[in-house]
């Protein structure tokens, strides 16, 4: 009978285990490396806050994030690869405006819906764009560079990440504005775009504030206005757009956030989003973010899945109003 007893207890005991099996194994996220995908090139803005928020992502939780850059179609190509990924979340993006433009400029290449198609986990951080030409352009404001564009029309060029990236509507938005034709020059990645200007090569380029004010002070980048509402402390002397009579382009910010695979578990997306939180409060992250230029947010997923939204909504209308099209 003892025996018996002791069996039973044995065999109750191993069935236990098994039903606490699916618990520990969701408690244990992340049991290996991650991988965190980005759509632009190395260097880039989205690239420098990706790799400063993988690092400390991983050390909190104890395995590396690894970053791998995947450039090119205006970001489509990174998407396209976590849309496929199994959605356990060990492979994530670092998405940005492209994400919501994608489908709305080419929605059969897309083919992806912004929202149904991930899982959002946070919005990281928001980067100001600013217009900046070569330090020795012959363009010393923006009214320098409007009146240029309109005497002499298509002179003017100004690079962009990719076709329908915050640089081209930003662009694009200031030509229709000033009713002067500019010449769009895209690249695969702000990198590439703003050492084209540097080079003299092409015009100006709207650019996130990421990395802009160690290149001003080495006298290789002039700033010649702001995208924000108000005037920015590293540029006192650079005017708004706004000041310069062009209204709205403090939407034309470029915000940076993660996102897995649709139909990843809500525990494991509160998992990733609370190490993405953490990371986001601590003070040498948030002090280098703000050095850099990038604004800290954290926002939680169901935030940031509204705010997706709201996007979609707005990038619509510009495009459809500017005529934007894939080209």
């Amino acid at each position: 009978m003892k025996r018996t007893i002791a069996t039973l207890a044995a065999a109750a005991s191993l069935g236990l285990a098994g039903l606490a099996a699916p618990a520990y194994c969701a408690d244990a996220f992340p049991s290996k490396p991650l991988r965190l995908v980005i759509g632009y090139a190395a260097g880039g803005s989205a690239d420098v806050v990706g790799r400063l928020l993988a690092k400390e992502m991983g050390v909190s939780m104890g395995q590396s994030v690894v970053v791998e850059n995947k450039p090119g179609a205006n970001a489509l190509i990174a998407n396209k690869d976590v849309e496929r990924a199994a959605p356990d979340g060990y492979t994530l993006v670092l998405t940005s405006l492209s994400h919501v433009v994608n489908p709305i400029l080419n929605p059969k290449t897309a083919n992806y819906d912004p929202v149904a198609s991930f899982s959002p986990i946070s919005m990281v951080a928001t980067l100001p764009l600013v217009a900046v030409t070569a330090y020795d352009s012959p363009y010393r404001s923006l009214q320098d560079l409007i009146g240029k564009a309109k005497a002499e029309p298509g002179s003017v060029t100004y690079g962009s990440a990719g076709t329908g990236g915050s640089g081209h509507l930003a662009g694009s938005m200031l030509s229709l504005a000033a009713q002067a034709p500019m010449t769009h020059i895209p690249f695969k990645g702000n990198a590439p775009a703003l050492t084209e200007v540097m080079a003299g090569r092409v015009s100006y380029t709207f650019f996130p504030m990421v990395g802009i004010a160690e290149l001003v002070k080495e006298k290789r980048l002039r700033v010649l206005a702001v995208a924000t509402r108000h005037r920015m402390p590293q540029f006192p002397d650079a005017p708004t757009l706004a000041e310069s009579g062009f209204q709205g382009f403090e939407d034309t910010a470029i915000w940076l956030g993660l996102m897995a695979p649709a139909r990843t578990a809500p525990a494991v997306v509160n998992n990733i989003y609370e190490e993405a939180r953490k990371a986001l409060a601590v003070p040498a992250v948030r002090q280098r973010l703000q050095e850099l230029g990038a604004v800290p947010e954290g926002s939680s997923p169901a935030q940031f899945t509204d705010y997706l939204k709201s996007d979609i909504q707005r990038w619509t209308h510009v495009i459809e109003e500017s005529g934007i099209r894939v080209e």
